[in-house]
């Protein structure tokens, strides 16, 4: 079974955390603290393994979940850095936030890496907090958790070259002819529901990819039909062979047939316009076949080269394959010099997120919220009571107290952060 597109969940691994410990030896008076760093957590990064073709792997496990760094020991001794979690993924795969729909890595070379979720960083120690004002201090740092997101892994073929056209024009009859792949082929629309890849050498030796997808109907760039499952990974390919039915027993004309594609590929991306194309005018066995493959060169114009062939009697295929390996000499095989888009950057003044926001809950209480007063909440130990009063000055110097009498905040009212609750004492 062909996989192209799944829904995963990765996790970096959490950070380890400090440990408050100190120093005691037999002739060593007031030996210190010597609690040590926590380790970091490991990343989840995804790896191209060019021996993959598929998604495969992904359709058994949904959850990637890095380990964390292990906890500070004592004699400030740091803890052992998590490794990174390493997932293979085949050439071709691209990875997307669910929440923002933005691409996190466009993976396509072998062994090219990608960060898709950091870790976190492992808490200091008490050994790390030591001043001239407190020379024994009982703090130290939880490890921050690591980063999770929900992505979208597709996987968009790397092919030279691509078959478009309707279903049941003879596309995968014509892979089966000119490779070693064997599609499935059977007289109903929709016989090919998944890629099918095969490698092809022309007489003279040369040799490129080439992918059969499923067929196109009109509407496919809306997600009819198979629609966006194949349309997905008509981007990559090189150079693609446009196969039209001259016999016309589908009952469509091939002109018709011929802009209807063209038209779905160019809504769906319009820069598909422009790549290249050779027209394979197919099943030129039929008795039909004659008249209206006149008519159509007619209407498209003596210009653009048709190429006549048979899969049946084979007639046509070595001039065609000729054609085509000439053509792909003349292609770069890098992806930008065939998509070339003008960009213009704009820099934008962003003003930086506020570190906190008050707001007021249905019972009452206020609430606090934001990324970086949550990270420090994450990060504080509160078994301890020099971490708490540490906590306290922080969310002072940050003006949270002033932000809370600001809403009328009064003694005794309750404020929750996270799953925290404590009184205001003004």
């Amino acid at each position: 079974m062909f996989v192209d597109q799944v829904k995963v969940f990765v996790k970096g691994g959490d950070g380890g955390n400090g440990l408050v410990a100190y120093r005691r030896e037999k002739y060593v008076p007031r030996g210190g603290p010597a609690g040590g760093d926590g380790g970091n957590g490991g990343d989840v990064i995804f790896e191209v393994d060019e021996g993959l073709n598929t998604l495969m792997d992904f359709r058994y496990q949904h959850h990637f979940k890095a380990k964390r760094g292990e906890n500070g020991m004592n004699q400030r001794q740091h803890g052992k850095n998590s490794a990174p979690l390493v997932v293979s993924v085949p050439p071709g795969t691209t990875v997307k936030d669910t929440d923002t729909n933005k691409v996190i890595a466009d993976l396509t070379e072998h062994k090219q890496r990608a960060v898709i979720a950091k870790g976190g960083r492992g808490g200091r120690g008490n050994a790390r907090f030591a001043t001239a004002r407190n020379p024994a201090p009982e703090i130290a740092e939880n490890g921050e958790p690591g980063q999770e997101l929900d992505v979208q892994v597709e996987l968009k073929l790397l092919a030279d070259v691509g078959l478009v056209g309707f279903p049941s024009v003879g596309k995968s009859t014509f892979l089966s002819v000119v490779t070693a792949a064997k599609p499935k082929i059977a007289d109903y629309h929709f016989t090919t529901l998944s890629p099918n890849l095969g490698v092809v050498e022309s007489q003279d030796h040369r040799s490129f990819v080439m992918a059969d997808l499923p067929g196109l109907i009109e509407g496919a760039h809306e997600g009819v039909g198979l629609g966006h499952q194949f349309l997905r990974h008509v981007e990559r390919t090189r150079l693609l062979l446009h196969v039209i039915d001259m016999s016309g027993a589908e009952g469509r004309d091939p002109y018709d047939d011929y802009i209807t594609i063209n038209n779905e590929l160019s809504s769906y991306d319009a820069r598909l316009e422009n790549r290249p194309q050779i027209i394979i005018a197919n099943k030129m066995d039929m008795p039909q076949s004659e008249e209206n493959l006149r008519q159509f060169k007619e209407a498209i114009g003596e210009d653009v080269p048709v190429f006549p062939l048979s899969t049946i009697t084979r007639e046509g295929i070595d001039e065609l394959l000729y054609a085509v390996a000439d053509k792909l000499d003349q292609i770069p095989k890098h992806e930008e010099s065939i998509e070339e888009v003008e960009e213009r950057v704009v820099y934008k003044f962003e003003k930086e997120e506020a570190p906190f926001k008050v707001t007021r809950d249905d019972d009452g209480a206020y609430v606090l919220s934001g990324e970086k007063i949550e990270s420090l909440f994450r990060r504080t130990d509160f078994s301890r009571d020099q971490s708490i009063n540490r906590f306290a000055r922080q969310m002072r110097s940050m003006g949270v107290d002033e932000a809370l009498r600001k809403r009328g905040a009064k003694d005794g009212d309750t404020v929750r952060l996270m799953e925290y609750e404590f009184e205001f004492v003004d």
